[in-house]
C-alpha cells in the first residue's frame, strides 16, 4: 500500500508580500524570529567542523551551529507529523515499544524526545553518521522492535545493504521509518524551471554526492529495494516542505517558513564540501552560485518545494499483531487525508495505542 500526499497540489497564496513573518500570523513569527536571534550568535565564525572519519565522506559539519540547526529541522519534523515523532505506530501511547535505535541521531533530541514520551522503552545505544559501527557489522546483543532512520541520503553507500542491516537487526514484526527527501526542488505549476539557480544548485549537489561515493537517490527508489530486502507491508507517505512562505494553506505556509530557515542555515555547509571536494569548484564559485539560490529561495513568486517522504516497514508478519498493522494502514491513509485538509483524524492515533509487535 503506498499513501500519496505529495501528489496534492499546494496552491500558492496570491496575497503574500514576501515578508516571511508577517504572513504567518504572531505565533510563528515571534518563533521564528526567536529562533534566528539564537543562531545570529555564531555568524561571526569563518570556518566550520566537519568530521574526519572515513575521509571526509559525511559533508556537513558537526559544530555547534549545525547542532542548532538539527534541533531546528527536528521541529520542522515535529510541525510536519502533527507533534508526533513519528508515524509508525510504536511512536504512539501505550505502544509497549520495548529496544529503540536511532541512526543518523543528530544531536539525539529524536531519542531524547521518545525516551520521554515512553519511559519503558530501552534506548540502549544511538550513532550518527560519522560513528564507525555505521559503515561496519552491526553486532547488538539484542535485535529492536523498532529502529528510525531520518534524513541519510547523501550519506548512504548502499542503500540496500543499509536497509539489509536494518532487517536483520529488527525482531519479527518489528518496524523501521525512514523520513527523508530528494535533492532535486520541484513546482507544481512551472514556475521553477531548470534555469532557476535552485535547479542548478539541486542537480550540483547530486553529481557531486554522487563523485563522493554517497549518492542522493531518488526516494522513489526506496520501494524495490526494501521488497528486494524482505520487508512487507510498506506504507510510503509523500509530503512537501515549501521553499519559503509561498504557499496560501495555513499548515504548509508555516512548513514554508521553517524549511526556508532551515535551508538557510545549511545552506552553506551543505554546498561548499561537496561542491569543493567532488566538482573542484573554488570558494569563490560556491558563493556566485549561492548568492542566486538565496535570491529565488526567499522568492514567493516561485512555488518551489522538496518533495519529502516517511515509510513504514515492517520485517515480517511473524508475531505480529495482523489485525492491528491492518487499522494502522487504515489510518495512515486517514493521515494523509488530514494531512492535506490541515487536520488528522484521532483514529489515526488510536489505531496502535495497544501496539505490541510480540502478540
Amino acid at each position: 500500500m503506498a499513501a500519496t500526499n505529495g501528489d496534492v497540489i499546494v496552491a500558492p497564496d496570491d496575497n503574500d508580500t514576501g515578508d516571511q513573518d508577517s504572513s504567518l500570523g504572531d505565533e510563528t513569527a515571534s518563533s521564528t524570529a526567536s529562533l534566528r536571534s539564537s543562531i545570529l550568535d555564531y555568524r561571526h565564525e569563518n570556518g566550520r567542523t566537519y568530521h574526519r572519519f572515513k575521509d571526509g565522506k559525511y559533508n556537513l559539519p558537526n559544530d555547534e551551529r549545525e547542532n542548532e540547526r538539527l534541533d531546528l529541522q527536528h521541529h520542522l519534523f515535529l510541525r510536519t507529523f502533527d507533534n508526533k515523532l513519528g508515524l509508525a505506530p510504536p511512536n504512539l501511547p501505550g505502544s509497549k515499544v520495548e529496544r529503540v535505535l536511532d541512526v543518523g541521531t543528530g544531536t539525539g533530541i529524536w531519542a531524547i524526545d521518545f525516551a520521554d514520551d515512553h519511559p519503558e522503552a530501552e534506548c540502549p545505544c544511538q550513532f550518527g553518521v560519522s560513528d564507525r559501527r555505521y559503515y561496519e557489522e552491526w553486532n547488538y546483543s539484542a535485535p529492536f522492535t523498532y529502529i528510525h532512520s531520518r534524513m541519510m541520503n547523501m550519506s548512504i553507500q548502499n542503500w540496500e545493504d543499509y536497509l539489509r542491516k536494518i532487517f536483520d537487526n529488527l525482531t519479527p514484526g518489528g518496524y523501521v521509518e525512514l523520513q527523508d527527501g530528494d535533492a532535486v526542488m520541484e513546482s507544481d505549476d512551472g514556475t521553477l524551471t531548470k534555469e532557476h539557480a535552485l535547479s542548478k544548485w539541486c542537480n550540483l549537489l547530486r553529481e557531486a554526492s554522487d563523485k563522493l561515493g554517497r549518492p542522493c537517490i531518488p526516494t522513489k527508489e526506496l520501494r524495490n529495494i526494501m521488497d528486494k530486502v524482505g520487508f512487507t507491508n510498506i506504507v510510503e507517505t509523500r509530503f512537501k516542505w515549501p521553499s519559503n512562505c509561498w504557499p496560501k494553506d495555513k499548515k504548509y505556509k508555516e512548513l514554508g517558513a521553517w524549511n526556508n530557515e532551515n535551508t538557510r542555515l545549511v545552506l552553506e555547509s551543505v554546498t561548499f564540501a561537496p561542491l569543493t571536494r567532488g566538482l573542484d569548484w573554488t570558494i569563490e564559485e560556491v558563493n556566485v552560485l549561492l548568492a542566486g539560490v538565496r535570491k529565488e529561495l526567499n522568492d514567493p513568486n516561485i512555488h518551489a518545494y522538496w518533495p519529502m517522504y516517511a515509510s513504514c516497514l515492517l520485517t515480517s508478519f511473524l508475531h505480529a499483531n495482523v489485525s492491528l498493522v491492518a487499522q494502522f494502514m487504515e489510518g495512515n491513509q486517514k493521515f494523509e487525508e488530514g494531512y492535506a485538509s490541515n487536520t488528522v483524524p484521532a483514529e489515526f492515533y488510536d489505531c496502535a495505542n495497544n501496539f505490541d509487535p510480540g502478540s
